[in-house]
């Protein structure tokens, strides 16, 4: 089996020496079948691959190498679901520049913060922006972003952009970029509505990459569930977080008022866990991933929406206080542990009567469940 490096792939060497400094030295799958087919192609492109699969380098390197900085204009358009994910396309971004010879100029736009501080940013000389479609729209209807000459749109996580409401900005956003650009859309699932953008929005011959196709669900992680009762679940958390007092993790409950309640209880038990929910304040949000990234909390306890856009490595562990109500969101849960190739556990608390939950996701995405107690 060859060894691909990213010099045999296409990459520029001073993207290369960028790289190498970020300690990324081999292509992961994603990278090693996308990358040559956007730096040679001008094609749409339709890539199917998990979050912490590399796919950020897969188009950020491309998209970068066909910058032209003698322009002053917008080039390329990355779409994402949440302003975490947003901060941290950017940041890499950066990382990825940091030895090119001219300066490519990324912004990055998202709602939660002044949008008169980002209007001043983008009247600076802006290559590519990178936003959450939102507040993309906000700054396209006040005349403070142009994107008409956008040769490049990324749809990053698209699955997750449309579960979170995003439908509408992303068609007006697609029509109006319409003409000679090319769309590139990455996705973990192909929900119906993604099929009808494709369908809509993008040319029939775009080429198709699909990683680790049967393993939707991350090999690394253990899946497990236990049977319990409702009065029971909040004990067995706590004597589960008792025995690893060291491993840092997520657990996942269905409603705002659930992760309420049980961030409450488990504060009272003396554990250190923050809530991660809808009606937090951003600044409330960005303390507490802060504190979880830093480790001063152990765990936090969050809803499905909530949880989207957390990159955090090193997580020991999901749980599951309830299964999620959709299939998909099994599949974004669990694949917060075990990123970059580490490995993870992902414990559904179950009733009774949920057995067939498990059965039904076993059966469509092809994971082994094991029984546990304790």
């Amino acid at each position: 089996m060859h060894m691909s490096t990213f010099r045999n792939l296409g990459v520029r060497k001073d993207f290369i020496a960028s790289l190498k400094e970020l300690n990324i030295k081999i292509p992961t799958d994603i990278q090693e079948k996308t990358i040559p087919v956007l730096l040679q192609k001008q094609t749409d492109f339709i890539g199917l691959a998990q979050t912490g699969t590399g796919k950020t380098a897969a188009f950020g390197l491309p998209i970068l190498h066909k910058i032209d900085t003698s322009k002053n204009e917008v080039q390329a358009l990355v779409l994402s679901p949440t302003r975490e994910l947003v901060q941290q396309i950017k940041k890499q971004f950066f990382k990825f520049t940091k030895h090119t010879d001219d300066r490519i100029f990324c912004e990055g736009v998202y709602g939660g913060e002044k949008i008169d501080k980002q209007i001043k940013n983008l009247q600076r000389t802006t290559h590519v922006v990178i936003a959450t479609p939102g507040r993309l729209i906000d700054l396209i209807e006040r005349g403070e972003v142009n994107i008409k000459s956008v040769k490049t749109l990324v749809l990053d996580e698209a699955d997750e952009m449309l579960s979170m409401g995003f439908k509408h900005d992303l068609n007006r956003i697609l029509k109006y970029t319409d003409g000679s650009r090319n769309v590139w859309l990455f996705s973990a699932t192909m929900p119906e509505e993604i099929k009808k953008i494709i369908k809509k929005y993008m040319n029939p011959s775009a080429v198709r990459v699909e990683v680790n196709k049967n393993s939707l669900v991350n090999e690394n992680i253990t899946h497990q569930f236990i049977k319990t009762s409702i009065k029971e679940k909040t004990n067995l958390i706590v004597s589960f977080l008792e025995k690893r007092p060291n491993d840092r993790g997520i657990i996942f409950c269905r409603t705002k008022a659930g992760t309420q309640n049980l961030t409450k209880q488990l504060k009272e038990e003396g554990f250190s866990v923050e809530a991660l929910e809808g009606n937090m304040q951003q600044k409330e949000r960005d303390k507490a991933m802060r504190a979880f990234k830093n480790g001063t909390i152990q765990c936090l306890i969050s809803t499905d929406v909530s949880a989207r856009g957390i990159d955090v490595t090193n997580l020991a562990f999901v749980l599951h206080h309830q299964l999620p109500e959709q299939l998909e969101y099994y599949t974004h849960r669990s694949g917060r542990t075990a990123r970059a190739g580490k490995t993870g556990f992902s414990l559904a608390l179950i009733l009774p009567n949920e057995l067939e939950q498990i059965h039904k996701i076993q059966k469509e995405l092809e994971i082994q469940f094991t029984e546990i107690s304790f």
